[in-house]
Order: C-alpha cells, then structure tokens, then sequence
C-alpha cells in the first residue's frame, strides 16, 4: 500500500491530525530547500570570487552580475515561461485571490532563478525564493490530499514558516513572519502546526549545517537604561532609510518597467549593477559577509576588495563609504530586480539596517558626541529597518534576539523597532510586499471580510429554477406560469435570450384577477427595466455592493446583455456566513 494511501486511511482530510503530520513534512522540506539554497550560492560565490585581492578593485566584478541576470533572464523567458519574482507578494496574491493555489514550479524555479542572479552578485536576497518554495511544496501537499481552502492556507503558512526558521535557525521569527506578514490566523489550530512546521526546519537546518547559518552572533557589550535615548535617535533614523529603500526602490523599479524590451533591461540594469558592485563590493549578493565583518568587530574588511581599503584609516572617508553603501543599496537591489533577477527584499532590508545602525553608531562616537556599541546599533539598526520596510515589528524583534542567542537586547529592540514602524507607517501605509496588491484592491489577506467575499463566485450562486417569459406572451398565459411557479419574478426574453425587462409579482398582483384582460394584456405591458444588474464578470464584492444598493432582494444576472439567471440576497449571504465559519473555526 502507498504511503498517501496509509496517510489517507488513518488521518481524516482537513483534521488537526493530518495538518500537523503534513506540517512536519512541509517543515522538513522547506528546511532541505533553505540548506541546499544557501549551499548553491555560497559556494556558487566563493568559486567566482575566491582569488581575489584584497586591498585592491576587482574588475571580474563587472562581469559577473551580467552573467548571472542573463542566465537567469533565459532560464524564466524560454524554461519557466511564468514571472516568478517578488515571491512574497505571489504568496499574498494566490492567497487573496486563488484559493492558496501556487503553481507546481514554484518548488523549484525560484531557486534555480535566484542562485543565478544571487550567486553571482544580483543584490537581492534568497529568503523570498526559500519561503516562495516552502509556500509552494505547501500548496501542493494541501492539493495533493484534497484539503479545503483552510486546510492549504495553513500549509502555505508552514512552508512559508518553516523556510524563515530553516536559514535563521530562528523557529520563533518563522512563525510570526507568517502570522505579521501572511497575516494568518493566530488560533491554536494554525499556531501548533506553524510551530511544529518551524521546530522541523530549524532542526534539519541545524543538523545539515551546524552553526554555519548567515550568522550566530554572542552579545559581549553590556546595554543600560541610560543608552535608550540613542536608541531612540536610532529607531526615527532606521525609520527614514526604511522610507527611503522603500519609495527608491518603487522609483527604481518603475523606471526600468518603462523599458519594454528584456533585452534592453538587462543590458542598463546589469551594467548598473555591475558598476557598483566594483564601486562598493558589499553591494554583492545578499551582503551578509558585510554584517558579520561588524558584528565580530572587524568593520575594515567591509571595504574589501575595493579602492576604498587602502583609505579606511581615515573616520571620515570610512564614513562617508558606509553611507554611499547606505544610498546605493537601494539603487542596486532596484535594477538587479528590474534588469530580471530573481530575489527579495528580506536581506537587503536587513543588510541596510545593519549598515544604518553602524553608520550611526560610528558618526555618534566619531563626534564625541555620545559613547555606544557599535555592535548593538548594528544588530538593532537591522530589526529597525525591517520592520520599518516589512511591516513585521516582532518579526524583527525576535529574529535578532534568536540570532544573538538571548535577549539582553529586548528592550532597545522593542523601542526602535516600534519607533521605525510608526515613523515609515506615517508615510507609507502599506509593506514593500502588499503595496502593489493593495493598489489594485488584491489584498485581502488581512481582511477576513473581503476574503469570504472574494473566495465566492458569482457562476455558483445564479440561481436557475426562476421561470422567463416572452414579451408577446398574454396575462393569460404568465397567470398559468405563476401557478406553476413558486418564484415572485419573471424575466422577459426575446427569441435569442437577450434580457428585455422584469415582471415582479407586486406589479402583477392588480391585474392577474381581471379575466377580461387575459388576452388584451402582454407581458411587454407589465415589465420593467431594473435599475440595477449584474454581469457575470462582477465580482461577489461588486455585487453585494449592487444588492445594498438597490435594496432589492433578487437580481438579474446577465452576460453582455443575455439572461443568465437571477442571485437572490439570502442566497448570497448564506454563502457568506458559511465561509465566515470556515474560516474562524479552530
């Protein structure tokens, strides 16, 4: 016997049972994706940069993020034939709008894509494709076993889960990263398997890869209460560059869409890339090299491999290169996402909070103006600016506390991370992830209201068994339809369907008694043109605003001017509360 067929036999479709032994096969595979992912870059990068010097620029750096976008442009136009970029807000659209349904490709080509573009020095970062493929092996277990809707959202949610706590070794920012940025239920039935789905991954991750995750960091300085006003200075600071990567990287990116031809996207975006990268080799990749450099308290080696490096001993010219990084990380995410690369902004969020905080913490200390750890600004400047760009407060909060083994940090974290959320809310209401959705009024994700509106259909709620006349029919005639009908309205056809007018019982009731004027009267007489209709194309949401708005309790259904059937309001909202139970059970 099979093992689906064993699964099947003993754990009931949709049951707490099943979505928790799926959640730790979605767990472990997700976990196996991030370790093979991570492995494919790394060592992808250290065969193409392994040889090179130190004090000096490299000029294969201008070659390289060409290749790769090229590669990678080719693999998506003529192998994958489907956009697999901005692999969060994909998550958040099959959710809002295909009922969990991610494309079967999604478990590998994203992978394939961004160690293409990342390996060879794309500016982007690999946890979007990780979690896009978690989402997706999730997606296609819930189809697999013909779960329901429910059922597949929370295995999107444990692939998605699973795939942060995997690269992080962090099980705790896993499953609030899909409770804050997939914005799943927080119920005890989505909780246990998203935290069954992160302990499976977070164990595979640590028994594949030991401590060699992105970076494991003990905190050796000391943090007091009398250091909290910098840390505020830092949470307004991280704040503005989250502003700043967030609106310039919508600048960016809408630029390079205007250029029509790949080709030619390639071609600017690649060489833009390309040239910063030989100007500021932390541009490189995901930049999480950079972070540890100053997180173990060697910030020099930043600048390696750069003109910048025989300089550093100057504090100011050291500076103003860590804030060129600062500027142009943006501008390189940008075009590698705009030329066709394939990535996300999880790490650059994080590489350019790092870079803000030591940026900070060195300016502060330079002037004399205040002492403070570089390393705390570094490690808070990162939860500052994600949560400022993801929208994801606890996320960052804890990722870092995961990350530095403790959480000696907790309050500066809770004070800048709370401070750079309202300051970027204030401009920006929106995530990097969810501003395009909700621009186009997709986003439903964190609307449980209009995500029972939009998983209707309006073809499954026309109601058929309502009997139509002809014009030319008499009273005589609709009198023995309405005896035969146990429905107050009539439509009027022609010959070819086409919609003409309907006849309600409140204008017929008059004269259906008046014999004499059963063969005198038609039904062409009695009809009327509703004011409001619907077509097939509308959306439940449109009309159930039609439905409000008319305070009719049926309307006709019409396909570019045919008769199709009628929707009644209890109909609809029997629907609707059938849903809403669904989605609220625990």
């Amino acid at each position: 016997m099979k093992l689906a067929q064993i699964i099947t036999s003993y754990l009931k479709p949709n049951s707490r049972q099943l979505n928790i032994f799926l959640a730790v096969v979605v767990g472990l595979m997700s976990g196996l994706a991030a370790v093979l992912l991570k492995k494919a870059v790394h060592y992808t990068q250290i065969f193409l940069t392994s040889g090179f010097q130190v004090s000096e620029a490299n000029w294969e750096y201008l070659l390289y993020p060409m290749v790769g976008l090229l590669l990678t442009v080719l693999y998506v136009k003529y192998m994958v034939k489907d956009p697999i970029s901005h692999g969060i807000s994909k998550i958040l659209y099959a959710i809002s709008k295909k009922s969990s349904l991610l494309h079967k490709h999604n478990m590998h080509t994203s992978m394939v894509a961004s160690t293409l573009t990342v390996g060879f020095g794309g500016s982007v970062g690999l946890e979007a494709p990780i979690v896009l493929t978690g989402s997706a092996l999730g997606s296609w277990l819930g189809q697999r076993y013909h779960l329901n809707y429910k059922s597949i959202t929370l295995l999107v949610g444990c692939g998605a889960t699973g795939a942060i706590a995997g690269i992080f070794k962090a099980p705790i920012a896993g499953v609030l990263f899909a409770m804050e940025v997939l914005m799943l239920d927080l119920t005890m039935a989505s909780l246990v398997p998203l935290m069954i789905a992160a302990v499976t991954a977070t164990s595979v991750a640590w028994l594949l890869m030991g401590d060699a995750v992105l970076f494991s960091y003990s905190l050796k300085d000391i943090f007091t209460v009398v250091e909290l006003p910098a840390f505020l200075i830092l949470g307004i600071f991280t704040g503005v560059v989250s502003i700043y990567f967030s609106q310039g990287l919508r600048l960016i990116e809408g630029k390079m869409d205007t250029i029509s031809s790949v080709w030619a996207r390639w071609l600017i975006g690649g060489l833009i890339l390309s040239f910063l990268i030989v100007l500021f080799p932390p541009l490189y990749g995901e930049g999480y090299t950079s972070l540890t450099s100053l997180l173990h308290g060697h910030p020099g080696e930043v600048l390696a491999n750069s003109w910048w490096f025989s300089k550093i001993q100057d504090p100011w010219i050291f500076l103003g290169a860590i804030l060129g990084i600062i500027l142009l990380k943006v501008v390189a995410t940008g075009v590698t996402m705009g030329a066709g690369g394939v990535g996300g902004v999880f790490a650059p969020s994080l590489f350019l909070g790092g870079m803000s905080g030591f940026f900070l913490a060195r300016l502060l200390n330079t002037m004399g103006m205040v002492n403070v750890s570089e390393t705390h600004f570094t490690l808070v400047g990162m939860a500052g600016v994600m949560s400022g760009v993801m929208r994801s407060p606890l996320t960052a909060m804890f990722l870092i506390a995961e990350i530095t083994g403790g959480y000696l940090l907790i309050i500066p974290l809770m004070l800048t991370v709370a401070i750079a959320y309202i300051t970027a809310h204030l401009v920006e209401p929106h995530s990097v992830y969810t501003r395009r959705l909700a621009s186009r009024g997709e986003l439903i994700t964190h609307n449980k209201d209009k995500a029972a509106l939009t998983r209707m259909n309006i073809r499954g709620l026309i109601e058929h068994d309502i009997k139509d006349v002809g014009p030319d029919q008499t009273l005589g005639e609709l009198v023995r339809v309405v005896a035969e009908s146990n429905r107050n309205v009539f439509p009027v056809l022609d010959k070819e369907g086409m919609f003409l007018g309907l006849i309600i019982m409140e204008r017929l009731r008059p004269v259906m008694f008046k014999t004499e004027q059963y063969q005198t009267t038609l039904c062409r007489d009695l009809m009327y043109k509703p004011e409001y209709m619907v077509e097939v194309s509308d959306t439940v949401e449109e009309l159930a605003q039609k439905i409000q708005a008319s305070g009719k309790y049926i309307l006709v259904v019409l396909d570019q001017g045919k008769y199709v059937g009628c929707v009644s309001r209890a109909r609809v909202f029997s629907k609707y509360r059938e849903l809403m139970k669904e989605m609220s059970e625990d």
